[in-house]
């Protein structure tokens, strides 16, 4: 586990992470509001947020909280890092709950802790990555049949969602709009994790950027990221904040651990007890992710129904 001062530095790193991250999320949701009010919605296609200042804070805190949380690893083990990652959905729900008065009902609250313990026990027991010492060897991994099967499905599910289902369901069914987000994320991380490798060994005096295929993880990071955002600030204006945030969290976990086991054929080391405790942890997230879909709305009704009560008393 190295040294514990590491440890400590790796922990303060992740959990400024998830404050960062989690508020992020808000932040760039008041910024959508405020740009939504004097122009086009991100929601129906308009990109008038670009000019708005509290957007662009949204974007640098998201970014902060990326990076912080990519120093953790260099710090502490990735089974203390990658878990800490949920408490930004905590932060989220907690900040929307008061700042956007979002509210969050008992049973997303629920639905939150399920969420939360789900993709946890997964992500603890997610099997180790093995060293690879060169990009060419991600690049032998990534053009292997298994990843190439995957990001072909990943790719054709996307642009049925972007083609079919965002005209028709976009407004009305969130996980259209995280469904794109999730699945484009896991390959962000794939490609993400390659370049990490790449200034890693760079760093180490080995240069990887000679070499093609660095660029090309390059150019595929870029082009997912921007693929995300885009369909990210849709969600966020147009859906709840408090379940945007679990719900994203819990899909993009989910497929990337898929993505990574398949590229790294991580599967190879687990033991029975171990693949039996992830498909308790998928059980619980589905569960989780049912509550919150189930009561998104509750919270809100629950405080214009008090309301509506409160004004009919003042009248009588």
């Amino acid at each position: 586990m190295g040294n514990s001062s590491d440890n400590v530095r790796g922990l303060i790193l992740a959990l400024s992470s998830s404050i960062f991250i989690g508020s992020s999320f808000i932040v760039k949701k008041k910024g959508l509001r405020k740009a939504g009010a004097t122009g086009v919605r991100a929601g129906v296609g308009g990109y008038s947020y670009l000019y708005e200042p509290l957007w662009w804070a949204g974007m640098i805190t998201m970014i902060f909280g990326e990076i912080a949380n990519f120093a953790a690893y260099a710090f502490a083990p990735a089974i203390l890092v990658t878990p800490l990652g949920a408490l930004s959905i905590i932060f989220s729900a907690v900040l929307a709950h008061f700042i956007l008065e979002e509210k969050l009902h008992i049973f997303g609250i629920l639905g939150c802790v399920l969420c939360v313990v789900g993709s946890t026990s997964i992500v603890l027991h997610a099997p180790q990555e093995k060293d690879i010492e060169s990009v060419k060897e991600v690049w032998n991994l990534a053009t292997e049949p298994g990843f190439i099967v995957y990001t072909s499905i990943v790719l054709v599910l996307v642009l049925i969602l972007i083609f079919r289902f965002v005209p028709r369901y976009g407004s009305t069914h969130m996980i259209v709009y995280v469904g794109i987000c999730s699945l484009m994320g896991s390959l962000t991380v794939m490609g993400v994790k390659a370049l990490a490798i790449a200034l890693k060994l760079t760093f180490l005096g080995t240069n990887q950027f000679i070499y093609f295929q660095t660029w090309f993880f390059t150019v595929v990071v870029i082009l997912c990221c921007l693929l995300q955002v885009n369909y990210l600030n849709k969600a966020l204006d147009t859906f709840n904040t408090a379940v945007i945030s679990p719900v994203y969290y819990v899909m993009f976990t989910t497929l990337t651990i898929l993505a990574s086991m398949i590229m790294f054929k991580d599967w190879d080391a687990q033991n029975g007890s171990q693949i039996v405790t992830e498909l308790c942890g998928f059980v619980t997230i589905l569960s989780g992710t049912f509550l919150l879909h189930k009561t998104k709305d509750m919270g809100n009704e629950e405080s214009k129904h008090s309301s509506t009560s409160l004004a009919s008393q003042a009248k009588n």
